[in-house]
């Protein structure tokens, strides 16, 4: 298995090459140069696989160049009951007939994350450990991805993480999660800006291959491959659990913010998973509900603060892996559609390519604050389960566009405890805060604040790494 950039400049690499190179040279992701099959008889086998060996059976279609028996390891090592909980790992929980909640928030994090970086923290350590080498972190984060990777990497030899986040965007709890660390590997950097423009700089210091090198930059955000090779996983894990035959078809509402949640769906669907629909649900950064519904990509320079505070995002950074499949990989096209975005800010697909989308299966809506507070009411109150708003907002859009007599499987990104503010408002009570997040709020914070400024971020990672 080998991985080309979405840009076409660089070569072919291995999965080991990738894992630690994140962003591509060229400034491209990498995506697989065809994606692995499952075959009718490897699906029937799933259905009877713990996680673990469900999660090593897909991954390894990935990852080819690590020894069986250590990925193996490092899977085993990943997905355990310490770790998430319980010994299904992504429990599913039934609402009612045909309707699905997929619980990806049992991590340490409580967010959905936790499922990619916790194996990812240990792929990195493995990688670095075979050369003796050290790897500088550098992400951005609108509140879970942040605390995520850095539960992963905390403590893991050879490695450092330089987090960025929107100064006053996050929800107390992320915030809290994020900035009360104290490990000397980990530097948390507070932006006075948007999601985007921690993004931005990340992006604009990937792109300088000379401090690339230097400083031995690596990224966890999801233009990173692994993270997106290990989310599709649970893809297969919800439909072997949900339907009894491989001739059913199953559609999954998915929140989406930088768009890798649901590419990953996508992927599963190209490996041959039976996905009906994918739905694209955002909250008012409703970016993506626009290009999905019209052809026309348009970021915004003004980002919404939400009750679905991960979601505030207008450039979704893996959306451009699925132009350039939309696009039939090429090269020119893809070319003429980012020069447009660089120069007037947006881009519009052709008809034929618009097609294209909705034979994919893609779907889309939005929702705004009132109907997160609505629909997590209704859902406490009918089936005495309570969601996080990013899910409220998965749910509504789900429960709006969905295909009748298609089971509907609503990815649960967050555990309600990190939203209080929002639960509050919904029910008229706090949300259950696990045990060992009981004195969260007193320990004391460590984080760096600076300017929107690629320079400034610059400095303070040359000054540490």
């Amino acid at each position: 298995m080998r991985y080309i950039s979405t840009r076409g400049k660089s070569a072919a690499k291995t999965f080991s090459e990738i894992l630690l190179e994140g962003l591509a040279a060229d400034g491209g992701l990498y995506v697989p140069e065809e994606y692995p099959q499952v075959k009718p008889r490897e699906l029937d086998a799933m259905r009877t696989m713990t996680y673990p060996e469900l999660a090593y059976a897909i991954l390894s279609k990935f990852i080819d160049d690590i020894p069986a028996e250590d990925l193996r390891r490092m899977v085993n090592e990943t997905y355990t009951k310490e770790i998430f909980g319980t010994d299904e790992i992504v429990p599913l929980k039934k609402l009612e007939d045909g309707l699905y909640i997929l619980g990806l928030s049992e991590g340490p994090t409580l967010a959905f994350k936790d499922i990619a970086l916790q194996l990812l923290g240990r792929l990195f350590e493995y990688a670095l450990a075979k050369d003796n080498a050290e790897l500088n972190i550098l992400g951005a984060t609108s509140g879970d991805t942040g605390s995520a990777a850095e539960y992963a990497m905390r403590g893991r030899r050879g490695i450092k993480v330089f987090m960025l986040s929107p100064f006053g965007r996050m929800s107390p709890f992320q915030r809290k999660q994020m900035y009360s660390l104290q490990d000397q590997n980990i530097f948390n950097i507070a932006v006075r800006g948007t999601f985007d423009d921690c993004q931005d700089i990340v992006k604009a210091l990937n792109e300088d291959a000379e401090f690339k090198k230097k400083y031995k930059l690596g990224v966890v955000n999801s233009i990173n491959w692994a993270r997106i090779a290990a989310q599709t996983v649970y893809y297969f894990w919800a439909y072997v659990h949900v339907t009894k035959t491989n001739d059913e078809q199953v559609s999954f509402s998915v929140p989406s913010g930088n768009f890798g949640d649901i590419l990953a769906g996508y992927i599963a669907k190209r490996m041959g998973l039976p996905v009906k629909n994918l739905i694209v649900a955002t909250n008012e950064n409703n970016i993506l509900e626009e290009f999905f519904k019209s052809g026309t990509y348009r970021p915004r320079k003004d980002v919404a603060i939400t009750s679905s505070p991960s979601m505030d995002i207008s450039k979704a950074s893996n959306f451009e892996r699925y132009v350039f499949e939309l696009v039939a990989r090429d090269a020119v096209r893809m070319k003429e559609l980012w020069s447009s975005l660089a120069s007037t800010g947006s881009f519009t697909i052709s008809k034929e390519e618009l097609e294209r989308v909705k034979g994919d299966g893609f779907l889309a809506g939005s929702s705004a604050h009132s109907d997160r507070l609505a629909t997590i009411r209704s859902v406490d109150k009918k089936y005495n389960v309570l969601i996080d708003p990013h899910t409220a907002d998965g749910v509504t859009t789900g429960l709006t566009v969905r295909e009748a007599g298609v089971p509907l499987v609503c990815l649960e990104t967050a555990q309600p405890a990190k939203f209080a503010e929002t639960i509050r408002e919904a029910i008229g009570q706090e949300p259950e805060l696990p045990t060992r997040y009981g004195v969260l709020s007193e320990e004391p914070e460590r984080v760096e604040v600076l300017d929107a400024d690629a320079e400034a971020v610059r400095r303070f990672v040359s000054e540490r790494a």
